[in-house]
């Protein structure tokens, strides 16, 4: 019997992302609301980034010979893409209109 080609289901299929690694995002809902940072790393498959020091999370980290008593270390979490929007186009959107000189 033939095998079947491997087809992406549609959340992996290849999309055109708004925001990439190193583009200055602000935040749009959450707890980080209006707060901009710069993308650290895109995760394309989930839909999310990681900004740099927004969404911070707690991590735990084992016992080694580097961390002899172990650690809890803040490191920054991912945020999903329909959250962020570009800071050049959020500062675009909401810019006042110049007041007209009167003539």
């Amino acid at each position: 019997m033939a095998r079947r080609s491997h087809s992406p289901t549609p959340s992996a299929r290849r999309r055109a992302l708004h925001v990439k690694a190193g583009d200055e995002v602000v935040v749009l809902a959450g707890k980080d609301r209006d707060k901009r940072g710069k993308v650290r790393k895109v995760i394309a498959r989930k839909g999310r980034a990681v900004v740099e020091n927004l969404q911070q999370v707690k991590k735990h980290l084992r016992r080694s010979q580097t961390q002899p008593q172990g650690a809890i270390v803040d490191q920054d979490g991912s945020i999903h893409l329909s959250n962020l929007m570009l800071a050049a186009e959020y500062d675009r959107r909401h810019a006042k209109p110049a007041a007209a000189t009167p003539a």
